[in-house]
This record gives C-alpha cells, structure tokens and sequence, in this order.
C-alpha cells in the first residue's frame, strides 16, 4: 500500500502545473488563462487556481489585467533588455566566485558542474531543452557560494527560464548550446576567476541583444543596449530575418 503524502499545499502543486505549461509552451506569450476552466481541468477550485495564478504573477510568469482576467504575458524587447542586462551582472559575478571557490574544493564542484553541463537530447522538446540551459546557469551561481546572491537571482528564476527557451527557439542547431557553454564551464573548471567572470557576462550581453534585435524587428520597439562584447571569443548566431505578415 502507497501511504505516501503529498506535502505541498494543493495551490502550489497547482502552480507547478501551470508553470510547467507555460515554460514548456503549452500556454504562449498572450494565451488568456480562465479560473474556472483551469479549475475544471485540474480538479481544483476557483480559489485554489487563484492563489496558483498569484504564486505564478509573483514570478513573472502571468499578469493580471484589470483584476479581471489573467495572462500570459509578452516579452518585449524592453523586458529582454532588462533581464539580459540583469544576468549578465548577477551571472557574471557568480561565475567568477565559483571558478575561484573551484581551486579551493575542485574535485566535488567539478563533478557537480560536469553533470549540470551536458547538453540536451537532440530529442528534447524545448521546455526540456531550456530546463537544462537554466541547470547549468543555476547551477554556476549555486556554486558562487553567495547565498544573497543566490537569492536575489531565485527571484527571477522562472523568467529566466521563459526568457532561455524563447531566446533558444531562434537556434537552427539545439547543439550550438554545448558550443556557447563550453568555454564558459571550461574557465569555471579551471580556477580562471576574471575569464569566466568575463565569458559569462559576454555570453548574456550577445545573446540578449540577438533576441532583442529580433523582437524589435517583430514589434518596431527600441531598447537602450551595452556595448558588444570583445570579439574572438565566441561566434554569435545571426539573428533569423524578421517574420512576413
């Protein structure tokens, strides 16, 4: 007999559904989000779906309009401004911690970030694939050995996320992911404190601005950017041609 209890209040399992589809798709950027559909589909009630729904608005993930309706919200290039240039400051640090704590504890910080670092199956769906770009991205800051920092950056965790599977839809090749990392997990092994600080901060920075270029293109917004990074280190992907309507 299974006498095992689930311990998580029944809002927050709930939230985790939702989560779940709408970093993995099921629910896209403008999808309407009804209680009492969502109540009906996950045998719950209205107030529980609500309070799931406050859990999700609290993360970034869901935006009540006019406290009559929930939804998914969009990303503008304005809001990838700010969470690439937010990252590229909170990972840039915790990239340079972890590579100096690595010299001090190699081998347990070296498996730990070996294991976080393998790619995606080719196979994965992209919710999967951004999960395990998020891992190793969390898992570099987990290992700054920061615990404010390591805070502050759970806070926008899950638009993180969000932001990660939409910036990756852009990739022709899910493997180019291994390649972006690479030197970054290198210089994180190796103990080289200013370079992975620098490589990680370069890595937010070009990508960001690809992905922002590109919802500009969609949306004509304009957003304030950093400079490029440095050339020579890492070959950014050319951003695909604006959509036709």
């Amino acid at each position: 007999m299974d006498l095992t209890v689930a311990r998580r209040p029944l809002d927050r399992r709930a939230a985790d559904m939702l989560r779940e589809q709408i970093l993995g798709g099921g629910f896209p950027p403008g999808h309407r989000l009804v209680e009492a559909f969502l109540a009906e589909q996950l045998s719950v009630s209205r107030g529980t779906v609500r309070a799931a729904l406050s859990e999700l608005a609290h993360e970034g993930l869901v935006q009540q309009v006019a406290y009559t309706k929930w939804l998914v919200p969009e990303l503008s290039a304005h809001d990838v401004w700010e969470l690439y240039t937010l990252r590229s400051s909170l990972e840039g640090l915790a990239a340079g911690l972890a590579a100096a704590a690595a010299k001090r504890q190699r081998r347990p910080r070296s498996r730990r970030l070996s294991s976080d670092s393998r790619p995606p199956s080719p196979a994965s769906d992209g919710g999967a694939a951004a999960a395990a770009d998020s891992t190793l991205h969390k898992t570099i800051v987990a290992l700054s050995g920061h615990r404010r920092l390591v805070e502050h950056y759970r806070i926008i965790e899950q638009q993180v996320q969000r932001y990660i599977a939409s910036s990756n839809a852009l990739l022709a090749d899910p493997g180019d992911l291994v390649t972006q990392h690479a030197p970054l997990v290198e210089a994180v092994l190796a103990g080289k404190a200013v370079l992975a600080e620098r490589l990680a901060r370069a890595h937010n920075i070009s990508e960001g601005r690809i992905f922002a270029a590109h919802l500009e293109r969609l949306a004509g917004d304009t957003v304030a950017a950093l400079p490029a990074p440095r050339p020579g280190r890492r070959t950014a992907r050319a951003a695909p041609p604006p959509a036709k309507h």
